[in-house]
């Protein structure tokens, strides 16, 4: 008896591959950025920055304690890429390509790993969704690509051009955000350039936007009007906060003489919308962040916390999961006791799940931010809750804080980063054990809220 114990305490779960699959991936990385090869002047990174830097790439944020293009050699940058490309796409997905291309059957409890990394409902179609992935993805990042480098090929010579076309576009769909134009600096210099604008932040809502969408805009491309609520919900909540936030950046801007004021009109509109766009969990900038107003920054903040959509390359709390609460409290606020939307009702289960992701959320960002305001206590509160949410969105975007932080501090972000991108609830329910299913239930109790 003891023995059966013992082995169900220890059975392997989807959640806990995901966890430890990740975290393989991030320690391999971590390696092979330590290498005298992966650095410009031949020591090799300390274990520490590889690691947070591993980190940073797989778990697709762009945090980065040193710059990408000045401090690593091709080969760093290169392993920096592959493991934004794993993180992006998921472990998973990548093993099920190799699986395909060797023609091995994809076994039953892969497609359940399948699911849950592509937080899909059920194993039905799984595989063919997974091959949709990557096709998507290829053709996405090959046309990003091409554009990329057809601009920079303007300001560089051609063999660099396509070289920094094939990285940016794979750093920015997989929403990454890391860049190799050095200096910090990241697109600044393209804030008014509309090929390098509009390229870039249409890879990061294509990859934010998420797979299950993409797949179901593909199935349903001849009778868009049979598309699923999921697909309905991200694309609207996703043009609206876009909308919403292009709008809003360049009302607070557009007097601030360090970032939109000097620009002309299109440019102002260009920055804007890419301001908008970028804190959708992507990290690449065009307006240097430390200039912007208190007011913007604090939307930026918001649009961090909210992240890109379920299934995608992106972190947050999710699209869905914002829009579901907000729905619900508008019901209540309305009298009305369910939540519709595009004349569906909303299952309670949801509204449950969505008010769980979001308090796992809230409690992550206000521990990490208390952490950091004990190992940063310097800096500027700000500054910490900036990164705090940053890290925990997957995002990026930084207000300066993360090449000063201290040893202690790059553990805190670097864990954050991590259940960032699998996600609060992922993560424990891969470290927590679950209750087996009651047997019973307690009579109803009422209590005042509010």
């Amino acid at each position: 008896m003891p023995d059966d114990k013992r082995r169900k305490r220890f059975i392997w779960t989807p959640p806990k591959i995901l966890v430890l699959g990740f975290a393989a991936i991030i320690i391999f990385g971590s390696f092979l950025l330590c290498l005298p090869m992966a650095t410009r002047d031949g020591n090799g990174m300390s274990f520490l920055n590889a690691f947070f830097t591993s980190t940073s790439a797989t778990c697709v944020t762009g945090l980065i304690v040193t710059d990408t293009g000045d401090t690593f050699t091709v080969f760093g940058q290169l392993v920096i890429l592959s493991l934004i490309q794993i993180g992006g796409l998921g472990f998973m997905t990548f093993s099920t390509f190799f699986a395909l291309i060797i023609r091995r059957r994809i076994s039953f409890r892969e497609r359940l790993l399948l699911q849950e990394a592509l937080n899909n409902a059920s194993t039905q179609g799984i595989v063919k969704m997974a091959k949709t992935i990557i096709l998507f993805t290829c053709v996405s990042e090959l046309i990003g690509a091409i554009l990329l480098t057809l601009r920079f090929a303007m300001d560089m010579p051609v063999k660099k051009a396509i070289y920094f076309g094939i990285f940016h576009s794979v750093s920015n769909f997989n929403n990454a955000g890391f860049d190799i134009m050095g200096g910090f600096k990241s697109l600044t210099e393209y804030k008014e350039d509309p090929i390098v604008t509009l390229t870039v932040a249409t890879l990061i809502i294509l990859g934010g936007i998420g797979f299950i969408v993409v797949g179901d805009l593909i199935e349903h491309r001849k009778k868009l009007k049979n598309i699923s609520l999921h697909t309905k919900v991200v694309l609207s909540t996703t043009a609206i906060l876009i909308v919403a936030g292009t709008i809003l950046v360049f009302l607070l801007e557009m007097q601030n003489s360090r970032t939109l004021e000097p620009l002309s009109p299109a440019g102002k509109w260009l920055a804007s919308f890419y301001q908008a766009v970028t804190p959708r969990t992507a990290g690449s900038n065009t307006l240097n962040i430390p200039d912007l107003t208190h007011p913007t920054l604090l939307l930026t903040i918001i649009l961090m916390f909210i992240g890109a959509s379920p299934g995608s390359t992106g972190g947050g709390i999710k699209t869905t999961t914002f829009v579901t609460l907000f729905g619900a409290a508008w019901s209540q606020i309305k009298g009305k006791e369910d939540v519709v939307f595009f004349k569906q009702r909303i299952i309670p289960t949801m509204i449950y799940k969505a008010l769980t992701v979001i308090l796992s959320a809230l409690i992550l960002v206000i521990v990490v931010t208390m952490l950091l305001s004990v190992t940063e206590h310097e800096n500027d509160f700000l500054k910490i809750l900036f990164e705090a949410v940053s890290a925990f969105g997957t995002v990026g975007l930084s207000m300066g804080l993360t090449p000063d932080l201290s040893s202690f501090g790059k553990i805190i972000i670097a864990l954050t980063m991590f259940i960032g991108r699998l996600g609060p609830l992922t993560v424990a329910i891969a470290l927590a054990k679950r209750n087996e299913r009651e047997l019973y239930r307690y009579p109803k109790g009422k209590y005042m809220i509010g």
